[in-house]
């Protein structure tokens, strides 16, 4: 489960993500509304812990930001205020919890365990096609394909965005914790696997290669 937390006050920030990251979720942060913008268009998020006053936007209006692109991202609200008005704007502007500060850690927590629980799939089906992130499974034509790690994490994130065409350095930033410490041939290495270990004995093409530009999902195509 991957969590966006965005929150201007840095120890505050800090401390959640080291928290989240305790219990064993994957998390980025971004302690402004420019930042947090970049990676929801960059990435996908299970849910959005944000803050409603940033230096920079109103937390609640990354709410439809978000919600457009991934409707089944749960998004919950910090908030100092404390009055029953606020919560209702929130609520009514598409987020699905709304947390007071200050609050407790163990509290936070739970909330976030239950909007997660109760969140919609994450399940991409085209055609034939099912991609299942949360399971990390393949079925075609009711088969399952062996297809793991990077390589699957590659061709779901090709697969949400099959509108558009991804640069290695934007599935770099989106897939890898670290991307500056692995070079852009892992994403060849990647599609590689895809292509010899689905598209080739399925007689499929998922992934094209557009030159000097990146790649792009192209299924449902014959090979």
């Amino acid at each position: 489960m991957r969590i966006l937390i965005v929150e201007d006050e840095v120890t505050l920030n800090k401390t959640i993500v080291e928290g989240l990251q305790e219990f064993g979720y994957q998390t980025d942060s971004s302690e402004n509304f420019k930042d947090a913008e970049y990676f929801i268009g960059i990435r996908n998020y299970d849910l959005v812990l944000t803050d409603w006053m940033l230096p920079d936007g109103d937390g609640v209006d990354l709410i439809n930001i978000i919600k457009q692109k991934s409707p089944r991202t749960s998004v919950v609200v910090l908030s100092a205020k404390d009055d029953k008005d606020s919560e209702i704007k929130a609520l009514r502007a598409g987020a699905d919890d709304y947390i007071r500060k200050p609050f407790d850690f163990d509290v936070l927590v739970a909330r976030l365990e239950a909007r997660l629980r109760f969140g919609g799939t994450n399940i991409i089906k085209i055609d034939d096609l099912i991609i299942n992130p949360d399971e990390e499974k393949i079925t075609y034509l009711g088969k399952d394909i062996e297809l793991k790690g990077k390589p699957f994490e590659v061709l779901t994130h090709l697969a949400r965005h099959s509108d558009q065409i991804v640069s290695k350095e934007q599935l770099l930033d989106a897939i890898w914790e670290e991307p500056e410490l692995v070079t852009p041939n892992v994403i060849e290495v990647a599609i590689n696997q895809i292509r010899q270990k689905m598209d080739k004995p399925l007689n499929i093409s998922t992934i094209e290669t557009v030159r000097r530009r990146g790649y792009r999902f192209c299924f449902p195509k014959k090979a």
